[in-house]
């Protein structure tokens, strides 16, 4: 039987299931970094070297037949059908998000050994939203709107005032790790699995499972070269205690690789759906699933025990607030249209589809057979702007005959 839902509610069900998967990981991330392995740059080669063994479990047994599908393409991506080897045209853009992977997450793990609390590290990295809206902004030959805008600086104060500690204490050391390490470094991860997943691999997209999977392999290569260099210049030894690490903590390891198989998968899913903005500012509601993991583990002795203050609680809560506020607005601006095009006879199809490719906010332009030409695909913010902006523009084009203006009402998935 096949499931369909509503691509909107498919792509918020899968970022909000990644946001929850990433909380409790975070808290088993805590416990693991207190209680076995407190060397950053140890762990996050850990992580990798053992996710390559769970990811590859995971991945051929989500390629086992169920019926006439394989089980991964049966619940979790329709776009995948059994696990693959690399193709040539993945391999730039899987060493691009392999090197932002080894730098967020050994930046990560630094700010785990100065900050143990995962309610305060989370919701730090959700600043990454205004990083994301500007590299989209250049991406989609689109300015970002007043709306749109709004929307960022919401979610970003409302993350800001969400990753107040309840015991009240700030780290500027912290901070610093945060934009210049871990931001810089899921931006690069996250783009370019966008990239990947919109890619097309024999005829159909790429999927998220064997993107994960090769992430994680490339990630392993990349981080190992760089903790070695590190090794070098320093004089330490981290590359060798990594490997023991993996060794001896592999079952604590391996839990946090399963959590960290899973939640990216929905997570590149859901940017194959979405925005890379609009993802992670639904994601951010890890914060939301943060706060009790961080309390439980604080209660089982495993981090130390906080001063529940009603005032830092209260800008928390005002925080965390603010911040869904900021994610049902960005919801609620997108609008997504088709255009419909008729060239006058003797106009060239090619030169016009150059032509209209060059207006701001058009996702994609198709040469159709049928009573149309061309068909435009238009993402934009707010309907108003979007239409008179485009229209205006298309107006100017002599080549054009005819158009038809269709805004999408509602867009179905199959789960």
């Amino acid at each position: 039987m096949r499931l369909r839902i509503r691509k909107k509610y498919l792509f918020y069900a899968l970022a909000f299931s990644a946001a929850i998967i990433s909380a409790i990981n975070s808290g088993l991330d805590a416990i693991v970094s207190n209680l076995y392995i407190s060397d950053p740059w140890a762990l996050g080669l850990s992580i990798f070297l053992v996710g390559i063994p769970v990811s590859l479990f995971f991945a051929l047994l989500l390629s086992i037949k169920h019926k006439d599908k394989s089980i991964g393409e049966r619940f979790i991506d329709p776009s995948f059908k059994r696990i693959r080897l690399i193709k040539k045209e993945e391999l730039k853009y899987q060493i691009f998000a392999a090197f932002g992977n080894g730098i967020f997450t050994v930046g990560y793990f630094a700010l785990f050994a100065i900050i143990n609390d995962p309610s305060v590290i989370l919701p730090f990295s959700q600043v990454v939203i205004l990083y994301l809206v500007v590299i989209e902004s250049v991406n989609d030959k689109d300015v970002p709107t007043l709306a749109e805008l709004q929307s960022i600086i919401i979610v970003t104060f409302g993350a800001i005032l969400g990753s107040m500690s309840l015991s009240g204490n700030i780290n500027i050391e912290s901070l610093i790790i945060v934009f210049l390490i871990i931001n810089p470094g899921w931006v690069i991860l996250t783009v370019y699995q966008r990239k990947l997943k919109w890619m097309k691999i024999n005829n159909r997209y790429n999927d998220s499972i064997n993107i994960r999977v090769w992430n994680v392999m490339f990630s392993f290569i990349l981080t190992a070269i760089m903790i070695f260099i590190y090794d070098q210049f320093t004089r330490s030894n981290h590359l060798m205690v990594g490997f023991q690490e993996s060794i001896d903590h592999f079952v604590w390891v391996a839990i946090i690789s399963t959590g960290a198989f899973f939640a990216i998968i929905l997570y590149i899913r859901a940017l194959g759906i979405g925005k890379a903005s609009i993802a992670q500012a639904i994601r951010s509601s890890t914060i939301i699933f943060s706060i009790p993991v961080s309390i439980l583990i604080a209660h089982l002795g495993i981090i130390e025990q906080f001063p529940l203050d009603p005032n830092l609680l209260i800008i928390k809560i005002i925080g965390i607030s603010i911040m869904v506020l900021g994610i049902i607005s960005f919801a609620l601006t997108l609008v997504k249209s088709y255009i419909f095009i008729k060239v006058r006879p003797g106009i060239s199809i090619e030169k016009t589809m150059d032509e209209l490719w060059k207006i701001r906010g058009v996702s994609r332009v198709c040469a159709v057979t049928g009573e149309y030409d061309i068909v435009l695909k238009i993402h934009t913010r707010t309907l108003v702007k979007g239409y008179e902006k485009i229209i205006k523009k298309l107006g100017d084009f002599k080549a054009i005959k005819e158009y038809k203006w269709q805004s999408v009402l509602k867009e179905w998935e199959d789960i």
